[in-house]
């Protein structure tokens, strides 16, 4: 699987549509949800085919012309996983993944693969927004939530990850050689010096968390060169739990992102029934990022188009409104 270039182009599927009026939006889905049953064939298409910005345009539109909140009557006229979908679509990012988290954190599980999907993939600048959409919602830190829902090494790296704050610079060899050893050491390939494993793990951590994504494929290249064994495997190998999908996750995201969402995707839909909420999830969050390159990725290796599997895995208007986001046939 060929790696995407340095600097690759990430394309969504979903772009700002031309001709785009804000009131005529606002006033075909007033006219859609009006009277008894509504049109859901409209709303679909009119949500689907905006962008986020437009579509928050069309949120004050609707308010100004009918002192109605465009997000409750969408949620009196749909229900389900079409609502899940569409509702989504119309937050702004930022508040759209707080709610994940805050969603994976509620109740009495935890959903630990949710809050690693999203902290092992955003980059600082989704992250800090995402901070502060959390704040403003829940009014409460994002940090503190994670405090009091995980614990252990896991808790530091969700926490070390939902900082924003992992090198944004290139490669440095000398480091990346240190890092590798590093890395060679707590997964036991290397010889350890008598090291605090304790220490070693929380300088594991630190490369994975806060390396920036150029340096650290340097730092897999290395390990490979090192050890002979690829970094990813040898984590499935050495590690378990919360701690290693994390890790995984991780590295996933570094070497090729688009392929991360593109493996999630496949097995949100795999076997019998559907994972809705994180098929809904990455389609939503991604539509406007990589849902393109996911596309490309998602064939190569599985031989079978992403609009073939959502076709074959969901029915009715949800399906219809996930093509549509899915942006056509490969």
């Amino acid at each position: 699987m060929a790696k995407p270039a340095q600097g690759a182009k990430y394309r969504g599927s979903i772009h700002d549509f031309p001709g785009f009026d804000p009131n005529q939006d606002a006033e075909a889905l007033y006219t859609a949800m009006k009277g008894f049953g509504s049109d859901k064939e409209a709303i679909l298409d009119i949500i689907t085919s905006r962008s986020n910005r437009q579509r928050q345009e069309v949120c004050q539109s609707y308010k100004s012309l009918y002192g109605k909140d465009l997000m409750t009557d969408l949620k009196s006229e749909i229900s389900g996983d079409l609502a899940r979908l569409i509702l989504g679509l119309m937050m702004p990012p930022a508040h759209y993944d707080a709610k994940q988290l805050k969603k994976a954190m509620e109740g009495a599980g935890t959903d630990e693969k949710t809050l690693i999907e999203i902290l092992a993939t955003r980059t600082n600048a989704e992250i800090r927004a995402i901070n502060e959409a959390y704040k403003e919602d829940y009014h409460k830190s994002l940090e503190d939530a994670l405090s009091s829902d995980t614990s252990g090494h896991f808790r530091r790296i969700l926490i070390s990850l939902a900082t924003g704050n992992r090198e944004e610079g290139g490669e440095n060899l000398d480091q990346a050689r240190e890092d590798a050893q590093v890395a060679a050491e707590i997964l036991e390939i290397a010889d350890t010096p008598s090291g605090d494993k304790t220490s070693l793990e929380t300088r594991f951590m630190t490369v994975l968390c806060t390396r920036s994504y150029p340096h650290l494929r340097r730092v897999f290249q290395e390990f490979i060169k090192m050890t002979n064994y690829d970094v990813e495997h040898t984590i499935k190998k050495e590690m378990s739990g919360d701690v290693r999908d994390a890790f995984v996750a991780i590295v996933q995201s570094v070497k090729n992102k688009p392929l991360f969402f593109a493996d999630k995707l496949y097995k949100s839909m795999k076997g019998a029934g559907t994972d809705e909420k994180t098929l809904t999830r990455i389609m939503v969050s991604r539509s406007e990022i990589d849902l393109l390159n996911i596309r490309r990725e998602f064939i190569e290796k599985y031989d079978k188009s992403l609009h073939q599997a959502i076709e074959g895995d969901t029915s009715g208007d949800f399906l219809k409104a996930l093509l549509a986001l899915c942006g056509g046939e490969d």
